[in-house]
């Protein structure tokens, strides 16, 4: 797979500007879509990009650029280099934060604590690029700026991007599901609700003995000076 060129952009700047190469070969050359080559043809785009000679560079011959401009469907090929740099391995480790945006990472660690407790510090640091420390402050509201922070949404403040922070989030939901109960009330299940109630049984039939007796009642009334019917 070819490499693009230095500086695609400026490449394309130079390219567009001194050769009568076609939209096409300029963005398959510099990695661009065509419209975007359209686009800096007519100074829309890459306003202020000085061009780059990709000749004196060592990326282009004239002999290529000529050969191209006489077929309008050859493809640039870039000539090897020289020299191959190593590619830069990724640090693992807390995200580097802008010095303009480091006021902003406390209001974001604010935000990331609220809106999302399943986060672990460790998340979160790679999230704002912040300290164990920082965030246990903030969580205690022991933070010497406590009272004066706000909570932003770090995608806001281009401090992470909304894909790092779905993919933190969708990590932590992995790692610690949420408990039923804290989803809230739920339907009952059918094996339940279907349930046939049967009506009460009726009371056993009270014994003879049990039933008033009309006489001993009249008698006793008797006993007391009471009249009877």
């Amino acid at each position: 797979m070819a490499h693009p060129p230095l500086m695609p952009k400026a490449t394309a700047v130079w390219l567009v500007e001194n050769t009568a190469l076609s939209f096409d070969q300029v963005a398959d050359f510099c990695k661009l879509h065509p419209l975007e080559v359209k686009a800096i043809a007519d100074g829309d785009a890459a306003q202020g990009i000085k061009g780059l000679d990709p000749i004196l560079t060592g990326q282009l011959t004239r002999e290529e650029i000529e050969k191209a401009e006489q077929d309008p469907s050859y493809k640039l090929k870039i000539l090897d280099a020289k020299v191959r740099l190593p590619e830069a391995k990724r640090k693992k480790g807390p995200r580097y934060t802008p010095v303009s945006r480091r006021q902003d990472r406390p209001n974001a660690i604010l935000w990331l604590v609220r809106n999302h407790p399943e986060l672990k510090d460790s998340q979160i640091m790679r999230l704002v690029g912040t300290t164990k420390s920082t965030i246990q402050a903030i969580r205690e509201r022991t933070h010497w700026n406590a009272q004066s922070l706000q909570p932003m949404d770090p995608v806001t403040l281009g401090l992470c991007s909304q894909i790092d922070l779905d993919l933190e989030v969708h990590r932590a939901a992995k790692e610690k599901p949420i408990d039923i109960e804290a989803q809230g009330a739920t339907l009952l299940p059918a094996s339940e609700t279907t349930v046939v109630r049967h009506p009460p049984e009726p009371d056993e039939k009270k014994k003879p003995g049990e039933e008033l007796n009309v006489e001993a009642v009249f008698a006793k009334l008797k006993q007391l000076g009471g009249k009877s019917e």
